[in-house]
């Protein structure tokens, strides 16, 4: 990708820069966040000046872009840009055969990207007295709950585990599936990281957190390192190591759990690593640990991307309507 420190005007630059190190967000987001403005402003300066109407949006540079320009930037203008997104925008840029029109989920991201570099515009640098967009209204999304192995689904899972490498595989899926990690967490584990009871993981943002393990993991963790060879160079440290002596990589893990699943008897293109780290979210809220710890458990930011697995059915909530006194009055007959 254009590196955004040559491609993109110094007020957006100083919006990266707050993101990549005040707020210490990961490369990845920093990147989606200049995609998605330089898209934005790209579409802007066609729709402002119909000497560009004629131009393809990848042919307009933005350097030129600067508050001036985006106090001109009205909460209609941003109507028409969403409808575009809606419409007329391609799903695939080097297609012949692409789609129109991103779904609700890929236009709430970019709102999402609006609202965030005109909130740092009025709010931290004030350089705009109104946001245009305060009152804008999110697309609206279906809600979707998270797939999610149940109890006994999980224990199969973890009982099947045989074969090459099965310390190993069984101690990545004890993890994930009691701590919840996302998967550049677990690769990014190192020796140093296992505290005692605890582990120290990198989460999104560069954020550390402590998550504490029970004897499930312990047990587990202390069964992988008596086979774990040690090795020598820059990936000395690394905790799981790949069968090339190298830090395991994301598509190692992500074949590792296909074939676990697949060796289980489970439908291995329903579920993965990350529908691994819902389950551990899924088992922990319906076993009665409270959202909050859960929270702090996944590393969340905030609680309400925790909330949702609370609406999963709930065995407990179940037993719970049962067990109301009232649950046995019926209705006088007739």
């Amino acid at each position: 990708m254009t590196d955004y420190r040559l491609d993109a005007p110094q007020l957006l630059r100083d919006f990266l820069a707050y993101h990549e190190n005040i707020r210490a967000h990961s490369k990845k987001t920093v990147d989606e966040y200049y995609l998605d403005l330089r898209a934005f402003f790209r579409f802007m300066k066609r729709h402002k000046d119909p000497s560009l109407r004629d131009k393809e949006l990848e042919e307009i540079s933005i350097l030129d872009v600067d508050i001036e320009f985006v106090k001109n930037i009205t909460l209609t203008d941003i109507y028409d840009y969403l409808a575009f997104l809606s419409r007329d925008r391609p799903r695939q840029h080097n297609s012949p055969n692409t789609a129109y029109g991103l779904s609700a989920a890929s236009r709430a991201r970019k709102v999402a990207t609006l609202r965030s570099f005109f909130s740092y515009l009025t709010q931290k640098v004030h350089l705009l007295e109104n946001d245009p967009i305060k009152d804008l209204d999110s697309p609206k999304l279906k809600k979707t709950l998270p797939k999610y192995l149940t109890l006994e689904e999980s224990v199969e899972l973890l009982e099947s585990v045989d074969g090459a490498h099965q310390e190993r595989d069984y101690c990545i899926l004890t993890l994930f599936l009691n701590c919840g990690l996302r998967i550049s967490e677990l690769i990014g584990l190192d020796l140093s990281d296992i505290q005692g009871d605890a582990l120290r993981v990198l989460g999104k943002g560069n954020k550390v957190r402590i998550v504490y393990l029970n004897d499930a993991c312990k047990a587990a963790l202390e069964k992988y390192l008596a086979v774990r060879r040690p090795i020598t160079g820059r990936d000395a440290n690394a905790l799981f190591l790949s069968s090339r002596d190298q830090r395991i990589s994301r598509s190692s893990v992500h074949a590792l759990v296909k074939k676990r699943l697949l060796t289980a008897g489970l439908d291995s293109t329903q579920y993965s690593s990350h529908k691994l780290r819902h389950t551990a979210a899924t088992l922990m809220l319906q076993n009665g640990v409270d959202v909050k710890a859960v929270q702090e458990v996944l590393g969340h930011d905030h609680l309400n991307t925790t909330e949702i697995y609370t609406h999963i059915d709930n065995e407990a909530l179940r037993v719970a309507a049962k067990a109301n006194p009232l649950a046995k009055v019926r209705p006088k007959k007739g």
